[in-house]
C-alpha cells in the first residue's frame, strides 16, 4: 500500500480543497456546538479568521449585519471556494505569522484549525495582538492531534504537517505577550480533552 505524502499547509491544503467542504461535519465536532455560543453578537464588528480555509467560520459570521469579515488563509484555492461562497468577504491569501495588516486593524480575531499547523504558536499569537484594537478579542482552538489525519485528495493521500501544543502551553503562552484570558473551555470525549477554546482580550 503506497504511503500517504508528507506536505506543507500551503501544499496540502491546496490539493485538498475540492474535497474539504465534506469535511465539515466532522471539524465541526470538535466543538460541539460551542464555539459560535461563546462569540457572542459580533455585529458590526471588524473580524479576522486567520486559516479561514472555505469559511466554515466566515461565512456565518458574515450573516450578522454590519460585520466586515477578513478571510486569510495560506491557500488560495481554499479561499476560491470561499469567494463563491460569500463574495462580499474579503479574502487575502497570507501567512498567520506576519499578518498583511495595520496594527490594531480588527476587534476581534478568530483562529480554529490553525496552531496545529504552526511549530511556534506564540509567531502569530504575537502577530494577533498586534492587529487587534485595544479591548479586542482574540478566539482561538487548540485540538489534539498527535498524529496528523490522512487526507484524501485527487492526486492520492497526504498528510498536512501538523504540531501538537500542551493545552498549558497555549494558554501560558497567550499570557506572556499580555493577553488576558477570559474564557477557557475544554471540550472532551470519556474524560480525553479533544480541544480547548482559549477566548483573550488584549
Amino acid at each position: 500500500m503506497k504511503k500517504p505524502k508528507f506536505m506543507t499547509s500551503i501544499g496540502g491544503y491546496n490539493l485538498a480543497a475540492n474535497r474539504y467542504d465534506e469535511k465539515e461535519g466532522y471539524l465541526n465536532s470538535f466543538e460541539q456546538k460551542k464555539l459560535l455560543p461563546l462569540l457572542g453578537n459580533v455585529r458590526g464588528l471588524k473580524v479576522l479568521d486567520v486559516g479561514a480555509g472555505t469559511g466554515r467560520l466566515a461565512v456565518e459570521l458574515a450573516k450578522f449585519p454590519g460585520t466586515e469579515v477578513t478571510a486569510l488563509d495560506v491557500s488560495d484555492k481554499m479561499l476560491e471556494r470561499l469567494k463563491k461562497k460569500n463574495p462580499a468577504i474579503t479574502c487575502i491569501v497570507g501567512d498567520a505569522e506576519a499578518l498583511p495588516f495595520v496594527s490594531g486593524s480588527f476587534d476581534m480575531v478568530i483562529a480554529t484549525f490553525l496552531i496545529v499547523h504552526l511549530k511556534n504558536p506564540a509567531r502569530f499569537f504575537d502577530e494577533a495582538y498586534r492587529v487587534l484594537k485595544d479591548g479586542g478579542r482574540l478566539v482561538v482552538t487548540n485540538i489534539n492531534q498527535k498524529d496528523p489525519p490522512t487526507v484524501k485528495t485527487s492526486e492520492g493521500d497526504i498528510i498536512i504537517e501538523s504540531y501538537y501544543h500542551r493545552p498549558e502551553e497555549a494558554r501560558e503562552s497567550l499570557e506572556s505577550l499580555a493577553f488576558s484570558i477570559e474564557q477557557e473551555v475544554m471540550i472532551k470525549e470519556k474524560d480525553v480533552w479533544v480541544n480547548q477554546i482559549l477566548i483573550a482580550r488584549k
